[in-house]
Protein backbone atom coordinates (compact mmCIF):
# COMPACT_ATOMS: atom_id res chain seq x y z
CA UNK A 1 0.00 0.00 0.00
CA UNK A 2 2.94 2.45 0.80
CA UNK A 3 4.43 1.59 -2.16
CA UNK A 4 1.48 1.68 -4.60
CA UNK A 5 0.96 5.74 -2.48
CA UNK A 6 4.30 6.47 -3.25
CA UNK A 7 3.97 5.62 -6.89
CA UNK A 8 0.87 7.24 -7.35
CA UNK A 9 2.75 10.48 -5.89
CA UNK A 10 5.35 10.40 -8.55
CA UNK A 11 2.69 9.68 -11.33
CA UNK A 12 1.25 12.77 -9.82
CA UNK A 13 4.97 14.57 -9.56
CA UNK A 14 5.58 14.00 -13.19
CA UNK A 15 1.97 14.67 -14.41
CA UNK A 16 2.16 18.05 -12.87
CA UNK A 17 5.73 18.54 -13.98
CA UNK A 18 4.87 17.59 -17.48
CA UNK A 19 1.90 20.03 -17.33
CA UNK A 20 4.38 22.61 -16.14
CA UNK A 21 6.51 21.98 -18.75
CA UNK A 22 3.53 22.22 -21.48
CA UNK A 23 2.78 25.36 -20.20
CA UNK A 24 5.85 27.19 -20.37
CA UNK A 25 6.25 25.58 -24.02
CA UNK A 26 3.19 27.58 -24.47
CA UNK A 27 3.94 30.64 -23.11
CA UNK A 28 7.43 30.86 -24.96
CA UNK A 29 5.72 30.33 -28.38
CA UNK A 30 2.68 32.78 -27.15
CA UNK A 31 5.10 35.17 -26.29
CA UNK A 32 6.93 34.67 -29.90
CA UNK A 33 3.96 35.19 -31.54
CA UNK A 34 2.97 38.55 -29.64
CA UNK A 35 6.44 39.93 -30.29
CA UNK A 36 6.27 38.83 -34.66
CA UNK A 37 2.80 40.12 -34.54
CA UNK A 38 3.64 43.33 -33.12
CA UNK A 39 6.67 43.78 -35.14
CA UNK A 40 4.63 42.88 -38.40
CA UNK A 41 1.86 45.80 -37.18
CA UNK A 42 4.98 48.26 -36.68
CA UNK A 43 6.21 47.15 -39.81
CA UNK A 44 2.72 47.80 -41.51
CA UNK A 45 2.62 50.60 -39.44
CA UNK A 46 5.73 52.38 -40.37
CA UNK A 47 5.12 51.70 -44.20
CA UNK A 48 1.27 52.97 -44.17
CA UNK A 49 2.92 56.72 -42.57
CA UNK A 50 5.51 56.38 -45.49
CA UNK A 51 2.84 55.45 -47.83
CA UNK A 52 0.85 58.62 -46.26
CA UNK A 53 3.78 60.44 -46.82
CA UNK A 54 4.62 60.65 -49.95
CA UNK A 55 1.17 61.02 -50.83
CA UNK A 56 0.62 64.10 -49.02
CA UNK A 57 4.12 65.53 -50.52
CA UNK A 58 2.60 64.64 -54.12
CA UNK A 59 -0.44 66.65 -53.57
CA UNK A 60 1.36 69.70 -51.72
CA UNK A 61 3.87 69.64 -55.13
CA UNK A 62 0.38 69.27 -57.15
CA UNK A 63 -1.05 72.10 -55.49
CA UNK A 64 1.83 74.63 -55.98
CA UNK A 65 2.62 73.67 -59.20
CA UNK A 66 -1.07 75.10 -59.48
CA UNK A 67 -0.55 77.59 -57.90
CA UNK A 68 2.65 78.55 -59.73
CA UNK A 69 0.61 78.02 -63.08
CA UNK A 70 -1.99 80.41 -62.13
CA UNK A 71 0.42 83.41 -60.79
CA UNK A 72 2.43 82.84 -64.03
CA UNK A 73 -0.82 83.21 -65.98
CA UNK A 74 -1.69 86.34 -63.76
CA UNK A 75 1.64 87.28 -64.67
CA UNK A 76 0.85 87.57 -68.34
CA UNK A 77 -1.98 88.83 -68.44
CA UNK A 78 -0.78 91.64 -66.80
CA UNK A 79 1.84 91.98 -68.79
CA UNK A 80 -0.04 91.97 -71.64
CA UNK A 81 -2.42 94.61 -70.43
CA UNK A 82 0.60 96.73 -69.80
CA UNK A 83 2.02 96.15 -73.12
CA UNK A 84 -0.92 96.87 -74.31
CA UNK A 85 -1.24 100.45 -72.39
CA UNK A 86 2.39 100.99 -73.06
CA UNK A 87 1.39 101.10 -76.95
CA UNK A 88 -1.79 103.03 -76.41
CA UNK A 89 -0.03 105.85 -75.26
CA UNK A 90 3.07 106.05 -77.52
CA UNK A 91 1.86 108.21 -79.90
CA UNK A 92 1.22 110.30 -76.91
CA UNK A 93 4.36 110.07 -74.95
CA UNK A 94 5.92 110.77 -78.56
CA UNK A 95 4.50 113.93 -78.86
CA UNK A 96 5.18 114.80 -75.49
CA UNK A 97 8.66 114.30 -75.92
CA UNK A 98 9.18 116.12 -79.30
CA UNK A 99 7.22 119.02 -77.78
CA UNK A 100 9.55 119.20 -74.78
CA UNK A 101 12.51 119.27 -76.85
CA UNK A 102 11.37 121.75 -79.23
CA UNK A 103 10.55 123.88 -76.51
CA UNK A 104 14.46 123.42 -75.04
CA UNK A 105 15.21 124.33 -79.03
CA UNK A 106 13.60 127.53 -78.59
CA UNK A 107 14.81 128.24 -75.43
CA UNK A 108 18.39 127.87 -76.04
CA UNK A 109 18.19 130.25 -79.07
Amino acid sequence: MKTEVLQQIKKSEEEYQSLVNTARDERKTRIAQAELEADNLIAKASSDAEAYKKTRLADARQQAEKKHEEIISEGKVQAEALTEKGKKNLDRAVELLVSRFKEQLHVGS
